[in-house]
């Protein structure tokens, strides 16, 4: 069965946006990664990533540097992602206010976000299967280290996942519903 043109279409254009969002991501993805640079540099070197920042009360479990690093790379990519997605890749149509856009874009990333530091996490937990070993990586020498490669896997795996619910969710549902509630308000009134 041949798909109808309209589909066709449809197809087109959503892998022209993945594209678009695939470029966005890139260059956010190096946002990403000079915030990361940079607070590992501030903070001695990616051989203190792993420091304890504080402990979680009542459990094993610690808040390291690493996340911290994570959150705030994160942050500053996103807020650069939203910018360019909503002018660039989803720019056609009418838009909702900037604001009632950036609000579920912010939402969508923050559970990948969340779902980041987890894999993050495991890329340098010796103790997990996904651990990324020795000799090849390591916090010798900055094309090495674990800490900057986990940053960029961990990217890179959660980038689908923001594309299919950013684009769904942020970018069309949004919009639609901004675009009812002025066609339900009717023309403007001229001024005068």
């Amino acid at each position: 069965m041949t798909p109808a043109p309209g589909e066709i279409g449809r197809y087109r254009r959503s892998f022209r946006q993945f594209i678009m969002f695939g470029i966005v991501g890139g260059s956010g993805m190096v946002v990403n990664m000079i915030v990361t640079v940079l607070m590992n540099k501030v903070n001695g070197g990616t051989q203190n990533a792993q420091n304890v920042l504080f402990p979680f009360p009542g459990t094993d479990f610690n808040f390291r540097f690493t996340t911290l690093v994570w959150i705030v790379a994160f942050l500053a990519a996103n807020f650069y992602n939203f910018l360019l997605n909503r002018h660039w890749t989803f720019g056609q149509g009418h838009k909702a206010p900037a604001w009632q856009e950036f609000w579920p874009f912010l939402v969508v990333g923050s559970v990948a976000a969340v779902a980041g530091i987890f894999i993050k996490l495991a890329f340098t937990n010796p103790t997990s299967p996904i651990y990324l070993p020795e000799p090849f990586w390591h916090e010798d020498a900055g094309l090495h280290s674990r800490e900057y490669w986990s940053q960029l896997l961990t990217i890179v795996i959660t980038m689908p996942i923001n594309f299919i619910v950013n684009k769904f969710w942020t970018f069309r549902s949004v919009r639609h519903r901004h675009r009812e509630r002025l066609e339900a308000a009717g023309p403007a009134d001229p001024v005068g």
